[in-house]
């Protein structure tokens, strides 16, 4: 099977990240340092020398990348200063945009201005659909159900909750394709799929491999964060009828104290992001790509308008709820239409499925080692 070079493949990745491994002279020291690499996968010097050469094939079917966290001790003692962390985060950036079939991560990642007026075109669109067709304006009083009918907006949840599954599902089946058909020589028979088919909801949960890391704080950081995002997600896409309602419950009803955490939890993750990004203090955030800054800015306006509609109800304030609640709505889809299947987002499906189809790959490559070893011969 003949192998593909491509001499603009540098360049090409270079538009997703500070990648600067033209100064690495693969001596080895970022595998040995990484708590992460593996005789199997022996990131992030295999990368970086698939890089350089511009086998942009191999790359593609490569699943490593996903494996590591951005702990950043490789960069930190890398003799050349090639920045290997920031190498495998600008890998992990052009993946999305290979595995996007719609093309439109490649926009985003590669630039300012699709990214941004995307999203300033679809809020656009959601204050023109609330300004065209929202209920009846009660003035005497706060009714968000009357203005925004309950039923009709949790219709409009279904359809976004299936618009994302059906793109990122189609993604992962394309990094399927990639990285199982296209770069696995082993067979690898159904049952083994569904038998390491717990890694998936496990280490998209967990994020197991990323505590394993010298600092845990960046992991307690992003499953604290995590943890506020899947909450507030699944209140709006099983339980908003009983979350967007008129009644005012009590401060001990857990309705309110769930909406808390998960407010908390995202204000304090994204707030974290940002801070450490402005900062700049830790090798995560020494670099910030566009992508990095849109998506936690984006989750804490739609947190603090959320903040804003809940403050305005309680206190009574009918148009002043009403306002409020169209903007919340206006920055909370783009984020999810957009950035879930297309940006940054899109990692916390990505890195799972790369978990498990590395566990796959392996044991079906361990089982047929095994298989073809000659069967001792007894006297």
């Amino acid at each position: 099977m003949s192998t593909r070079v491509d001499p603009n493949l540098l360049s090409e990745i270079k538009e997703y990240g500070d990648v600067n491994v033209e100064a690495c002279f693969n001596c080895g020291n970022c595998t040995a340092i990484c708590p992460l690499a593996t005789d199997e996968t022996p990131f992030p010097r295999n990368n970086i020398r698939l890089l350089q050469i511009g086998l942009e094939d191999r790359l593609r079917q490569n699943v490593d990348p996903w494996l590591c966290y951005y702990c950043g001790d490789c960069s930190e003692t890398c003799p050349r200063g090639a920045e290997p962390a920031e190498a495998q985060m600008a890998l992990r950036r052009w993946l999305t945009a290979q595995y996007d079939w719609t093309g439109l991560a490649q926009k985003f990642y590669t630039s300012i201005v699709w990214e941004v007026g995307s999203i300033l075109l679809l809020s656009i669109f959601i204050i023109l659909i609330f300004a065209l067709f929202h209920g009846p304006i009660v003035t005497d009083q706060v009714e968000l159900n009357t203005f925004a009918p309950v039923h009709i907006i949790h219709i409009g949840d279904w359809m976004m909750a299936g618009f994302l599954l059906f793109f990122l599902l189609s993604n992962v089946l394309r990094m399927y394709t990639f990285t199982m058909r296209q770069g696995t020589k082993a067979k690898i028979p159904l049952s083994l799929y569904l038998a390491e088919a717990w890694n998936i909801p496990y280490q998209f949960v967990t994020q197991k491999r990323w505590s394993t890391c010298d600092d845990e704080r960046p992991w307690i950081d992003h499953m604290i964060l995590v943890s506020g995002y899947v909450l507030m997600l699944i209140i709006i896409v099983f339980f908003l009828r009983w979350f967007q309602t008129d009644n005012i419950y009590p401060w001990y009803h857990p309705q309110r104290w769930l909406g808390y955490y998960a407010t908390i939890a995202l204000l304090y993750g994204a707030g974290r992001a940002i801070w450490g990004r402005i900062r700049k203090n830790n090798q995560m955030h020494r670099f910030s790509h566009p992508s990095d800054w849109i998506f936690p800015i984006l989750l804490i306006l739609v947190t603090l308008s959320g903040i804003l509609v809940h403050s305005f109800r309680y206190i009574g304030w009918p148009l002043a709820t009403y306002y409020t609640y169209v903007i919340h709505l206006s920055m909370l889809v783009p984020m999810l239409i957009l950035e879930v299947p297309f940006g940054k987002w899109s990692h916390l499906a990505y890195r799972p499925v790369a978990i498990y189809f590395q566990e796959v790959r392996q044991k079906a490559i361990a089982r047929q080692a095994a298989e073809a070893e000659p069967s001792p011969i007894v006297v």
